[in-house]
Formats: C-alpha cells, structure tokens, sequence
C-alpha cells in the first residue's frame, strides 16, 4: 500500500523546493538584453544580494552553478602557483581546492574531522607557522553539505588577525546563505559566494560572487582570469557584458521573485525560521537516538547546521528507510555522501520549508523505522512537536 499519492516532499539538501510563485516567474515570453524591465531587474538582483551577504562589495552573476562560482572566486583573485589553504569540515572546501588545482594553484588541506568544524586555534596555528606568506587564500564552506557541519566564519577571521595574515579569506555560502546569519563585511570576507538552488529556493543554473575591497585589488594583478569569469569585463558599461553574452532571463527572472518573497518575510525572520526547523528535527533525532542506532554526524552541538542535518546509523542500513519515505510516503530524504556513503541520511531544512513540511517529514521517518524495526526511542515527532509549541 502506498500513501505517497498527494504533494511530495523534497527534503535533501538541495536542490530545494521552489515556491509556485517563482516557478510562475519564468512563464512569460523573452525581453530585449538591452534595455527595460532586464535591466531594471538586474539592478533589483544585485542590490538584493548586497543585503544577502550584508555586504558593499561587488556583486557578479554566472550562468553556472555553485562549481562556477568556485572557478570564478579563484581565478579573478589569484595567480598561477599560489597556495590556498583549504579548511576541512566535510567535502564540499575539499572540492574547492580540487578546483584550483586544475587551474594551477597549490592546494594544502588544514587536516579536519567530518564529525566537528574547523577548529579555529588550528588555523590561526598554520598561518603563523606561514612565515614566508606563501599562503595566499583561506577556503572554507560556512555550512558542509556532506557532514552537517557549520563553521564559525567571524572566529576563523579573528584567528586569521591573530596570526597577522594575510591571506584573503573566501567563504561558500552555497548551503548557508538566507539560511543561517552571514555577515560579510562585518566578519571580514574578502570573497563570498553562493548559488541559487538551497536557500534561495530558486532552480539550478545561477550562482553569485561577492567581492570585498581586498578581492577587487587582487583581482588587478590576477593572472588566471578566462574570458566568461573574468571581472574586468563583466564591469563593462553594457548591460550583456554583466554576463558575459547573453543574460540567463528567466532564471533571473525567478530569481528576482524568490528575493521578494525572502525580502516579504524579512532576513532576520527567515534565519529564525530556520533555526526553529532545525532544532526540531534536532529533538526528535535526539529520542529516537536512544535506540542506539541512529545518532547526529556533527558531534559539537554548536557546530551543526540549520539547513542540513546529517544523520549517522550503526549497525543498520539506511537505504531501506529512504526507499519507504520516499516509495510509501512521497518524502525524499538524501543519502549521505563522501567518506559518509552509505552511513546514514541527510534531512535539508532550507529554503521553502515550514513547519507542516518538516513535521510531516520526521513523521514519515519515525513511521519508516518502526515499520523496519531499526531500533529507536519512541516520541521523536512528540519531541519536536513539543519544541516547537514551546518556542512560539
């Protein structure tokens, strides 16, 4: 018997759920490239991320996802040879630097744990020990899809000061930004980026880069610059060099759409939405942890996300119980990937979620592991249920 029949639930860690009203968005016919209501809708996306990132930094825009932002950080700030030092909390800051090796540059990993996040004593321990400067970026993720982690950015800008640094320091907002708080200018970012399909519950295919003072001025002397990413020209005075070529329309078009209805709810009430969500699904995974199976990833209680959470299993296979969220009850839970495949599921709380969404979900799971018999402790749903009332 299936009870999946009825909106299903896309529940992974992105993509996410995109809301009707951007979807609608993108139904109207094509506009000129070169004046009217792109332009104008140009103006009103890059003036929307400055207040994302809160941030006065420049603003760039690719036809491309998150990789492509990852291309575009590096190869406009840096030169061939040099050395980024790669913060690991999980795959996705791994990935990064993998990036830049193709490009030419010097990946060395700060060695981490995917069950904690970045340790910023241990940072601020490696660039001291960098005395001849040969470090010259910090990459880190600000939220690990792969194992949950959330990285404390103002600390690991306070130990880059320590050690008297400096290194620019680049940040992947990919699976935090209009999730969790992110304060560009205040944490002292030199680069930030992040792509449209998590938290900005708009489809794949853009992603953005914010570039601070420090970032534009590296970008003069920048020799890995190519043609689409290169800043230089997408600062040009027409409105097509923005992105180089032709503009993606009705992605921007959605994506205008989905920063209006964030901008409707307000950011600071967007963050405590998500905080709200994922301490309920916390709660719940707390109790049914009692049984002994199922435990969270991110052992660090103030190191776990609110966009993902990762959960572990020990002695069961959570292949099963994905395959009847998702074939009985219409909920899609992710797997868990990297050194994590195999190991457990991934439950994403971001972008166009509320409470229903979230309820419904752990109750979908709850129900999957007692209909399985994998050990749990009874009440999870109970749990956050009883959280959430008690937070209103």
């Amino acid at each position: 018997m299936t009870l999946r029949n009825g909106k299903e639930f896309l529940m992974i860690p992105g993509p996410t759920n995109v809301p009707d009203e951007v979807l609608r968005a993108m139904h109207r016919p094509a506009v000129d490239i070169y004046e009217g209501p792109l332009i104008e809708t140009t103006d009103f996306c890059m003036s929307s991320l400055r207040k994302l990132f809160r941030s006065e930094g420049q603003p760039y825009i690719y036809a491309a996802n998150g990789h492509g932002a990852w291309d575009a950080a590096l190869s406009n700030t840096l030169n061939g040879g040099d050395k980024v030092l790669v913060l690991e909390s999980g795959r996705f800051a791994l990935g990064w630097g993998e990036a830049g090796e193709i490009t030419g540059l010097e990946m060395e990993v700060l060695k981490g744990d995917w069950r904690l996040p970045v340790n910023p004593q241990a940072v601020e321990d490696r660039l001291r020990a960098d005395t001849d400067r040969e470090i010259k970026a910090v990459l880190v993720v600000q939220v690990d899809t792969a194992s949950g982690a959330w990285n404390d950015i103002a600390a690991i800008r306070q130990a880059m000061t320590a050690a008297g640094h400096d290194a620019l320091l680049m940040v992947d907002t990919i699976a935090s930004l209009g999730c969790m708080p992110f304060e560009m200018d205040e944490w002292g970012v030199d680069i930030a980026l992040t792509g449209s399909q998590k938290g900005l519950m708009t489809p794949p295919g853009l992603s953005f880069v914010l570039a601070g003072e420090r970032a534009i001025k590296a970008h003069e002397t920048a020799d890995l610059r190519t043609n689409y990413m290169d800043w230089t020209f997408r600062n040009g005075p027409e409105h097509y060099e923005k992105y180089c070529g032709t503009p993606p329309e009705h992605l921007l078009f959605a994506f205008r759409a989905a920063l209006e209805l964030i901008e409707a709810e307000g950011l600071e009430q967007v963050w405590h939405r998500h905080a709200l969500l994922a301490e309920a699904t916390r709660k719940a995974i707390a109790v049914w942890a009692e049984g002994g199976v199922l435990d969270m990833n991110i052992t660090d209680p103030n190191g776990r996300s609110d966009s993902v959470t990762v959960v572990r299993f020990k002695g069961a296979d959570p292949a099963p119980l994905r395959a009847f969220t998702k074939e009985v009850c219409g909920v899609t839970v992710g797997g868990t990937i990297g050194d994590l495949a195999g190991q457990g599921i991934r439950i994403g709380h971001m972008g166009h979620v509320n409470a229903v969404m979230v309820l419904g979900t752990l109750s979908a799971i709850e129900m999957g592991l007692a209909k399985l018999d994998i050990p749990h402790g009874k009440g999870g749903v109970q749990a956050a249920i009883d959280y959430l009332s008690g937070a209103l």
